[in-house]
């Protein structure tokens, strides 16, 4: 093969994350093309309404697995907070990127931090789980649906509409937007969406030489973080319709994983973490899954169901 295709979403954050796939593709394969086919997903579509309710951060994945399903591209990148817990069968992550920053940004053009919005601010976000964790810290604030890609998003704080809203950090780096952080939200206060950070490579199941390409960019360390959070959200059925958030990290062959379970509506969240070997990413992710539900997660996982 001397043209690999990879399907992508048409948002700046999308692109960019595929031009730095397909750069790092082209250095470790002298000679290798690496062409983008950008594609409109129903999650870039419909604006109007939060993900949960339109069927999930699934739906930014269809349609490039139908391209690569079909022969029209041979892989497709993904931000992997956007994966679902279990891909569709036929298809395998054949790389996952080294991790940027996990956290979450928090952006104003006036206030500084959380601890700073004026009684009943408005803050911009459609994530439950950045509700759930807003509404723990601060019942007073009014928080209001914001979808679009970064550059919308910014465009409507500046504006006015909101008095702050609350991104990810690697976003917003990715796109130069380093300056608009006005403070970073992080563990083990604020806990950011399992595999936040992260960029993974999807391929066909069978494509073995795609799969080769590909996973010269696999970073260990990484795959080993974000699978203790994968595993704990799919232990707890997690989805964009629940509030779960995880942040696993290694030391070595130490692994310790913190996860969140969170009502969007009321601010109660509960709380777990643990640790063991990383060579044991996934039972770590499932043992802190356990102790989430002894906490009562199941309850407030069955009231986003």
């Amino acid at each position: 093969m001397t043209v690999l295709r990879i399907a992508t979403r048409k948002s700046p954050l999308a692109l960019w994350q595929s031009e730095h796939v397909a750069a790092r593709l082209r250095a470790a394969h002298p000679g290798l093309q690496v062409e983008l086919v950008p594609m409109s997903t129903r999650g870039d579509q419909v604006l109007d309404r939060s993900l949960a309710a339109i069927g999930g951060k699934g739906l930014f994945l269809k349609e490039l697995e139908v391209a690569m399903q079909r022969g029209e591209a041979d892989c497709a990148v993904h931000s992997l907070k956007d994966v679902p817990m279990e891909l569709e069968p036929g298809f395998v992550l054949a790389a996952i990127l080294e991790r940027a920053d996990h956290a979450d940004a928090f952006v104003s053009p006036r206030f500084d931090g959380i601890d700073a919005l004026p009684q009943g601010a408005l803050v911009g976000t459609s994530s439950l789980r950045r509700q759930a964790q807003l509404r723990a810290l601060r019942p007073d604030l009014q928080l209001r649906d914001l979808r679009g890609n970064v550059n919308t998003r910014l465009a409507k704080l500046d504006a006015g509409d909101y008095d702050a809203i609350i991104l990810a950090c690697a976003g917003l780096q990715r796109l130069g937007l380093d300056a608009r952080i006005r403070s970073r939200l992080d563990a083990p206060a604020w806990l950011p969406a399992p595999a936040q950070g992260a960029i993974a490579i999807e391929c066909r199941d069978g494509d073995e030489h795609v799969r080769t390409l590909c996973a010269v960019l696999d970073h260990a360390p990484t795959r080993i973080c974000v699978e203790a959070e994968r595993a704990m959200n799919r232990a707890l059925h997690g989805s964009c319709h629940v509030p779960v958030a995880a942040l696993a990290t290694l030391d070595g062959d130490q692994l310790r994983l913190r996860g969140l379970v969170g009502n969007a509506s009321s601010g109660h969240t509960v709380r777990a973490d643990g640790a063991g070997l990383s060579a044991s990413a996934e039972a770590l992710g499932v043992e802190v899954a356990a102790r989430l539900l002894e906490q009562g997660a199941r309850e407030l996982i069955a009231a986003h169901v």
